[in-house]
């Protein structure tokens, strides 16, 4: 591991911390590329002159993040960055992309189906009216990171499945030269399902962020509506507060 790490002993800032946010930021910006090994406690203790405890708190704060894993025989292994997601209007696998995690995209359902009361009200269309239904698992790195579910209205554009894997929903539509404006989110959390963690890679009960998002075009039409699930241990958003004057 060729890092460039240090330590200020005159900071107030707790030494495993200064440790921790390092490396977090190594993995982050890809210094720390997933697989690579982060070497033994004993070296990098000597190294910074810090004590085998000190640094095993460190490792195991990362641990606990998801970041990093100590596997038997092998060592302590870098696993994955954790995705931060600007609170925008923007698709999830420009995100992706922009932030270097290699998106890819399963299609898992590209039909039509009767509109639902919830995606009937979503959409601005009557109740049992055929809307297009996508389903999509979005991965980084090989890893499933979300799971997608998208309806649209009917005559909106062609989707294709292999349009699909190849790029994002909302560059599809902004190259039908559909304009997105606006959109109302909500953010949540619960428990994963037994399908929803097979599916994602998570065991039955780990934590999931869910996302529910109408948004809409320039004229205020409704173009999209999505209830997506996320991985919480790959996975966060991140918010700017302004005060009101």
């Amino acid at each position: 591991m060729s890092l460039q790490l240090s330590v200020d002993r005159s900071s107030p800032v707790p030494l495993y911390f200064q440790l921790s946010q390092q490396l977090e930021a190594a993995i982050e910006h890809g210094t720390l590329t997933p697989g690579s090994l982060l070497g033994n406690e004993i070296e990098l203790a000597g190294r910074l002159g810090l004590s085998r405890p000190t640094v095993r708190q460190a490792i195991q704060s990362l641990v606990d993040k998801g970041l990093l894993v100590r596997r038997r025989g092998v060592g302590t292994q870098v696993v994955h960055s954790q995705v931060k997601r600007p609170l925008e209007l923007s698709s999830l696998y420009d995100d992706l992309e922009a932030a270097g995690q290699r998106p890819a995209t399963q299609v898992l359902t590209n039909t039509f189906v009767p509109a639902s009361a919830e995606v009937a009200a979503a959409l601005g269309v009557g109740e049992g009216s055929q809307v297009h239904r996508v389903e999509r698992l979005r991965l980084a790195h090989g890893e499933p990171m979300a799971y997608l579910c998208n309806f649209l209205p009917t005559g909106l554009l062609d989707l294709e499945s292999a349009q699909l894997e190849a790029t994002g929903l909302y560059r599809l539509m902004r190259a039908a030269g559909i304009t997105l404006h606006s959109a109302r989110q909500t953010i949540g959390a619960r428990a994963a399902t037994e399908v929803e963690g097979e599916r994602l890679g998570e065991p039955e009960g780990s934590p999931l962020l869910t996302m529910q998002r109408t948004t809409f075009d320039d004229t205020g039409r409704a173009v999209e509506y999505g209830t997506h699930t996320y991985r919480a241990s790959r996975y966060s958003f991140e918010f700017q507060l302004l005060v009101r004057s």
